[in-house]
């Protein structure tokens, strides 16, 4: 017989590690990967206490199991063992992860604090990020780096409180749709809520849009608009007039910068439209260069690939062929060359199978339920797979984080889909 959690005080407890993830991204990965650690020893524990183990059963967690095997076996015929390692074998704190996650909300029906402490962090961060496009820096110092008046790497961009890194524009897409999701569950109802929901809306894109970050504002606006146009909490002239309206407040920020105008558009449409320009474009362009060079380690290693997290291995190292064309870096920045690259053909089906499967085996349920945070999730974690528009490494601590923190979240909050429930 199964136990059940009524412990004020373990409620407590998992409501506040779940909720600080997004706070501990921010922290470091450090913080983080110990936040996830805390979350997955957590869940064994309860297991055991509990006598908990109807997962094990379950498709979905089956599913993953085969997916951290595959990724095991990958750790096993990559360029370097090492490289890898912890990444592969780690993977399975994400299945805990998701595991936790289903259980709180299965057990739990208050997860209000959690959906509003996140609400309320990623509209600060948005903040933040106008506060340092304006100023330079943000709250708390961090900001465009110069040294002897030259701007240095990443220095034009916007950082928040990540200081060196120029990732607050995934940061905020990442927890976006969620929190509008969640939102729209429980707001949508009063046509005031429906004005204030929007105004956030344009908020977070107008944040992302101004980092600097053009793939993850392209990935946003897609969602966007795919979230007004198909989802009916809102009447279609509503939606009409709310796009029309986002479309002229952007284009009006646009107007306001100049550092937008060179990003979005002077820098691509002036090596494009100028003929003299136009065949350097295609020779120097940093990404196209990244994206033929993971072709180029995929050429060479076309079944297996040369290992998660070795792409850096291969193309870093002295050249066997000479003609051979490779870009030294840590990964060829898009998500399907990475997985071609590191994994091969063998290792991009299992692993494209199994993400789509369990993906799109729930679609109908979450279009018919109309829970707009699986919805949110939904179409974050489908943008994430929009082909050719440039990505971080899917693997990497932090994008891995943000991508099963909507996954778990798609299942979790709605009884027809948590793993926990029998439907």
């Amino acid at each position: 017989m199964i136990k059940t959690i009524n412990s004020r005080h373990t409620y407590i407890f998992f409501l506040t590690i779940i909720t600080l993830l997004p706070i501990s991204l921010i922290l470091g990965p450090a913080i983080s990967l110990i936040n996830v650690l805390i979350i997955s020893f957590s869940f064994l524990i309860m297991c055991f206490f509990f006598e908990n183990y109807q997962f094990l059963k379950r498709r979905e967690f089956l599913l993953l199991v085969a997916l951290n095997f595959y990724l095991i076996f990958n750790s096993f015929i990559s360029l370097d063992f090492y490289s890898g390692f912890a990444r592969n074998f780690g993977f399975l704190r994400f299945i805990l992860l998701f595991l936790l996650i289903n259980y709180f909300f299965f057990r739990f029906e208050k997860s209000n604090k959690l959906f509003n402490t996140w609400l309320i962090l990623i509209v600060f961060i948005s903040i933040d990020v106008f506060i340092e496009s304006i100023f330079g820096r943000n709250l708390v110092g961090f900001g465009r780096v110069e040294i002897n008046g030259v701007p240095q790497p990443n220095g034009t961009r916007i950082v928040s409180f990540f200081k060196d890194e120029p990732v607050a524009g995934a940061f905020i897409y990442g927890f976006s749709f969620i929190v509008l999701g969640y939102l729209f569950n429980r707001y949508s109802k009063d046509k005031k809520n429906i004005v204030i929901i929007l105004f956030l809306s344009l908020l977070f894109f107008t944040s992302v849009l101004i980092t600097g970050e053009r793939s993850n504002t392209i990935k946003f606006f897609i969602g966007l608009m795919v979230f007004f146009l198909f989802f009916d909490f809102l009447k279609k002239k509503v939606r009409i007039f709310s796009i029309l309206f986002f479309i002229i407040a952007v284009l009006t920020v646009f107007s306001q910068s100049q550092y937008l105008k060179m990003r979005y558009i002077t820098q691509l449409t002036d090596q494009f439209t100028r003929e003299d320009k136009r065949e350097i474009f295609f020779k120097r362009n940093i990404y196209i260069n990244l994206y033929k060079s993971g072709i180029n380690v995929f050429k060479n290693y076309p079944i297996f690939g040369v290992g998660n997290k070795n792409y850096r291995v291969e193309s870093c190292a002295p050249k066997k062929d000479p003609k051979t064309y490779y870009l030294c870096t840590t990964h060829p920045h898009q998500l399907y060359i990475e997985f071609l690259s590191e994994h091969g053909l063998f290792g991009t089906i299992i692993l494209l199978s199994i993400l789509f499967f369990l993906i799109f085996r729930i679609l109908g349920v979450i279009i018919k339920s109309k829970n707009y945070i699986q919805a949110g999730c939904l179409i974050y974690i489908l943008t994430i797979f929009i082909p050719l528009l440039p990505s971080g490494s899917f693997f990497s601590d932090f994008n891995s984080t943000i991508f099963w923190i909507n996954f778990s979240l798609m299942y979790a909050c709605n009884k027809k889909t948590n793993i926990f429930q029998s439907y």
